[in-house]
């Protein structure tokens, strides 16, 4: 094991450090963070061999260019469709390969998906806030965001040369246009029509879309009591809808309370996959109950931990 220098050449927005955030601190009024595909980040850790949890690099549709000053250090790409080229050969998405010095490893979006995990075979030197790297995007506390000319050092740098090559995805890493969600817990506040056009009406992703949350393009949602709540928890998944009846789904760097009325939340299991979905993407909903949605998320976690666990023994 040595050392490994990495150089940014070009970041586009968003592209950050992230962890596996930063859990319990959401009585402070700190959220998770953490990435946003975290089935694409635990995958490239499991991929690597390295430590689960250990800070990775999340880009965004805008890529990241990166070249390597000194040393050597294995690396994992998974997440959406994004496409690695290294030192000119373009070698495609979902793998495990290594980076030299004097190589330039180029990311770049494909077809599908809105980001992508770069995981680095060491630990990346990052800074710390409330002891995690998760970058939180509104305030850039955290490991911060990738800029040009910033050097990357990674201590204890591996190549991993024994696992380089391409990685199985998990059934469903591409998402599809059904989402599903338990309608709740502030139904009170839409009549029947509304709550009907929630499942029955097509929305797209808007452009105003980041970490904290994506706003939908459809039909108005429009409450009819007052909004008179008052500010409450909000969880990842929450469809939050404000007075003219836009909802907004709510992402890892979601504010930790709110007034809006949730009309719904998506799942633990389908909310990354929205995650990975591109302004004006199609998006339904199917509403399921409480009982439904546990079984999912129990079914889930079994598939997921026997997959993650073929990962790490590859």
């Amino acid at each position: 094991m040595s050392r490994a220098v990495l150089r940014v050449f070009r970041a586009g927005p968003h592209v950050t450090f992230q962890d596996a955030g930063r859990p319990g601190m959401k009585r402070f009024g700190v959220t998770r963070s953490g990435a946003m595909d975290r089935d694409a980040f635990d995958a490239a850790q499991a991929a690597l061999g390295v430590r689960p949890g250990a800070t990775a690099i999340e880009i965004s549709l805008g890529g990241l260019v990166i070249d390597c000053l000194e040393g050597e250090v294995g690396f994992a790409l998974t997440g959406g469709g994004f496409r690695a080229r290294l030192a000119g050969e373009m070698l495609g998405d979902w793998l495990v390969a290594g980076l030299g010095a004097g190589q330039r490893l180029e990311i770049l979006p494909g077809f599908w998906g809105s980001w992508a995990i770069l995981a680095l075979a060491g630990e990346i030197a990052v800074p710390q806030w409330l002891g995690s790297s998760s970058t939180h995007g509104p305030t850039g506390l955290g490991g911060g965001r990738l800029l040009a000319g910033q050097e990357i050092v990674v201590e204890e740098a591996a190549t991993m040369a024994p696992r380089h090559g391409p990685i199985p995805r998990p059934a469903g890493a591409r998402p599809r246009a059904e989402m599903r969600v338990v309608t709740g817990p502030q139904e009170r506040f839409f009549d029947a029509a509304t709550m009907g056009l929630l499942t029955e009406a097509p929305f797209t992703l808007s452009p105003a879309y980041d970490r904290m949350g994506v706003r939908l393009d459809g039909p108005p949602l429009r409450p009819v009591a007052a909004l008179d709540m008052p500010s409450e928890p909000i969880c990842r998944g929450a469809i939050q809808v404000n007075g003219e009846g836009v909802a907004t789904v709510l992402l890892a760097d979601h504010q930790t309370t709110g007034g809006y009325p949730k009309i719904a939340t998506v799942i633990g299991p389908d909310i990354d996959r929205l995650a990975q979905m591109r302004a004006r993407d199609r998006l339904v909903f199917r509403a399921v109950s409480p009982e439904e949605a546990a079984a999912a998320a129990r079914t889930r976690a079994a598939t997921r931990a026997r997959w993650l666990g073929a990962l790490a023994r590859r």
